[in-house]
């Protein structure tokens, strides 16, 4: 018994230093971000989010001590949301062949000289963080939401892409499909503040352009029309909401503020703030004066209120 009781009395201390010794190592990540801040290489938005980040997983760490190791290595030992981000892409991305140091410095490079990309990683961080009710905080987001993690790997890939190294973006592409069942072809462009919802079975084409504040749930496709080439897929304006699985085919343009119903096939042009549900899909109130949307579904997350007002839908 003494020799259990000493055992669990040295197991007692060994958690209380280790909790201290995250402790100050947050502090001193503070300290770092604040002299960086200071320097002009971050905006308040991402401090700030970053300061959160960092306060939850601390948190988390005191609550659950079987994270704590796991929340050190991705968050608390990191003294920026880009090496963190960096850090845990890197290692969820790898394989084999691919490894997860190379990854890393792959991801820290695009983000660290890139104030758009980062602006954009925080702008996505809050959309799902407001959007979506079962997200309770930004460090939930940022480690375990696939949405989130395959659109920050795009906008790296897009990156890549642009600067003429596609077999890099390609593979990354290989990778996002194969780890979080999202395909997004490196050269389509994405907006910031956006929210991929579940995001299994996502597949986004080559040539599709999606606006600022887009909402996008699993199974959407935003494909072509066939084998024909050129400019072939989808252009999604801003504040768009798309419902789980609706299929959106060829060049066809989604206006700012509508919303496309949950299986709804789409096939032709859809005029600003109308909703397009059915397969056809059909405007609600007709072709000739659809209703018109008040809010911005795409933030809203609205997805059922034009139920009521629609004379078809009899159970």
């Amino acid at each position: 018994m003494d020799l259990l009781r000493l055992i669990f009395d040295i197991g007692i201390k060994c958690f209380f230093f280790f909790c201290r010794l995250i402790s100050f190592f947050t502090h001193l990540s503070i300290l770092t971000t604040t002299a960086t801040m200071a320097n002009g290489e971050l905006n308040d938005d991402e401090v700030w989010v970053w300061t959160q980040i960092k306060a939850e997983a601390r948190r988390d760490a005191e609550l659950e001590p079987a994270l704590a190791s796991y929340l050190y290595s991705t968050i608390l030992s990191h003294s920026s949301l880009r090496q963190s981000l960096s850090f845990h892409l890197g290692n969820k991305l790898s394989s084999s062949t691919l490894l997860s140091t190379l990854l890393y410095d792959i991801f820290l490079n695009s983000f660290s000289t890139d104030p758009i990309l980062r602006a954009a990683t925080v702008a996505d961080l809050r959309a799902v963080r407001v959007r979506d009710p079962a997200c309770v905080s930004f460090s939930q987001c940022l480690l375990n939401y696939k949405g989130f993690l395959a659109c920050q790997t795009h906008r790296v890939s897009h990156k890549l892409w642009n600067q003429s190294r596609r077999p890099l973006a390609l593979a990354l592409q290989s990778r996002i499909a194969d780890v979080f069942a999202v395909d997004i072809h490196p050269a389509a462009k994405i907006g910031k503040g956006i929210l991929l919802d579940h995001a299994t079975g996502v597949v986004i084409g080559e040539t599709a352009v999606i606006g600022n504040n887009v909402s996008i749930l699993h199974h959407v496709t935003l494909g072509g029309t066939g084998k024909a080439g050129g400019d072939r897929h989808p252009k999604i304006g801003d504040g768009v909401l798309i419902g789980a699985g609706a299929t959106i085919l060829g060049n066809v343009k989604i206006g700012k503020g509508a919303k496309i119903g949950a299986g709804a096939v789409v096939l032709i042009d859809v005029p600003p703030r109308t909703t397009a549900v059915g397969n056809p899909a059909r405007l609600v109130g007709g072709k000739e004066k659809p209703s018109k949307l008040e809010d911005v579904p795409g933030e809203s997350m609205d997805h059922t209120s034009f139920i009521s007002e629609w004379s078809d839908y009899i159970i």
